[in-house]
């Protein structure tokens, strides 16, 4: 199993950023996909999930209206576009895949980085 995330970097406040999850090694229909955040010395928090079938999404409070998370079933792909970035959202972002029927299968990836300056 593999989860390999990218697209993170330094942008400007109120910038856009997209970051891209590469998926591998299990049957990622099956799986809910999600985005974590964490900064040191904080828990990992969830931002935003999206279901196998990719209707059903959900979000953190904190990035509703700015972040959309989206899934493309066929490459095997999800992808958090985030907009109006603020330096509250520097973190490492991880891309999670929780099995929907089975939540002891659960993966994580390595994360990237995304940094807001204020």
């Amino acid at each position: 199993v593999q989860l390999v995330e990218s697209g993170g970097g330094l942008v400007q406040p109120g910038g856009s950023l997209r970051l891209s999850c590469a998926a591998s090694g299990f049957t990622f229909n099956f799986y809910i996909m999600s985005w974590y955040r964490q900064v040191p010395g904080k828990e990992r928090e969830l931002v935003a999930g999206i279901r196998s079938g990719g209707g059903i999404t959900n979000y953190a409070d904190s990035v509703k209206g700015r972040f959309t998370v989206s899934r493309d079933n066929v490459k095997n792909m999800v992808y958090l576009q985030m907009n109006s970035l603020d330096p509250e959202d520097t973190a490492v972002y991880y891309c999670n895949a929780q099995h929907a029927w089975s939540p002891a299968m659960n993966y994580w990836g390595k994360g990237t980085l995304v940094t807001v300056p204020s």
